[in-house]
């Protein structure tokens, strides 16, 4: 890992359990699979949503926001900071909810610190406090898959590369906003109340993706919810809570994988087959190598004619 941040993945997994390690009390992650209002609201209560886009390639902040109206009052009398180091976004946009939800629920001590800190600071300096904590900083790097190839240096993404972006969508003092670090100042949707936000925010994300081509399918939406094993309890459903209880489990363990490199597990497991075909003698390891080498040639090929470029979070 280097001393920065690293990228992570769009998994309601790894947010819910980023979140617990923050100190956030009774608040998880659902991953929604489809832009339905209806859906949304049977999550309630849904405090915001982390949007994963595909960010165009060579696109500068504008002046005029695409969709909705900068509110730049608001960035002085809500938390928002702007983005000022790569990879953060993720975890950028999910504390873009959590700190504008302190009433609503429980942050825990060291968020609550943070945002007193910075309250008073404009959303240029809030971005440099956040991107230089190094609780949260080490709390989002741990989550990071792990890697002995990765490459330690920052550098600037290229047309070539693809870039990813996370951004926040949370209703707050009455306005649906859209918080993105990257733009100069909070983004308007609109009037909209708590209870009104699932339904509200669906067509906003709707406009959104119509921007891109329609063969653009790479997004992802994550839900931040209360504790969905809370509400099974409340309710004395017990198969439910069952199934939340085995999803943590899962979550968990899928976590647990994300930290672990298996390149000596691998290196073992690869001795072993070569000492089986060299001792199969008549030129079966020959063979196995070229059989081998040609199979990958020919998945190198198919991806190259797939995709170009490398990924990169913004």
């Amino acid at each position: 890992m280097s001393a920065g941040w690293n990228t992570i993945e769009s998994d309601a997994g790894v947010f819910t359990y980023l979140v617990d390690n923050l100190g956030v009390k009774d608040v998880q992650f659902e991953e929604l699979i489809a832009l339905d209002a209806e859906y949304l609201k049977e999550q309630s209560p849904v405090y915001g949503v982390i949007f994963l886009f595909k960010y165009p390639a060579g696109e500068k902040p504008a002046d005029i926001p695409k969709d909705g109206s900068f509110d730049f009052e608001a960035a002085e009398n809500i938390f928002f900071a702007a983005q000022t180091i790569q990879n953060a976004c993720g975890t950028q946009a999910l504390l873009s909810v959590l700190l504008n939800k302190e009433g609503e629920l429980d942050i825990g001590q060291q968020l609550r610190e943070f945002k007193d800190f910075t309250g008073a600071f404009p959303s240029e300096l809030r971005g440099e406090a956040l991107s230089n904590s190094q609780l949260i900083r080490d709390v989002h790097n741990s989550f990071a898959r792990a890697s002995p190839f990765i490459d330690e240096t920052q550098r600037t993404a290229t047309g070539d590369d693809d870039v990813y972006h996370f951004i926040a969508y949370t209703p707050i003092n009455g306005t649906l906003y859209e918080i993105d670090g990257l733009q100069a100042a909070p983004i308007s949707h609109g009037p909209c109340s708590f209870s009104e936000f699932p339904g509200k925010v669906i067509p906003v994300l709707q406009r959104r993706i119509e921007r891109y081509p329609a063969t653009e399918i790479r997004f992802n939406l994550l839900a931040m919810v209360r504790d969905l094993r809370l509400r099974a309890r409340e309710i004395g459903d017990m198969e439910w809570q069952r199934r939340e209880e085995q999803k943590r489990t899962a979550w968990q363990w899928e976590n647990a994988l994300r930290r672990h490199n298996f390149v000596g597990f691998v290196g073992e497991v690869l001795k072993g087959v070569v000492r089986e075909k060299i001792h199969e003698g008549s030129g079966t390891y020959e063979k196995w190598v070229e059989e081998a080498v040609g199979k990958t040639k020919k998945r190198i090929e198919e991806k190259g004619k797939k995709v170009g470029g490398g990924q990169m979070a913004i």
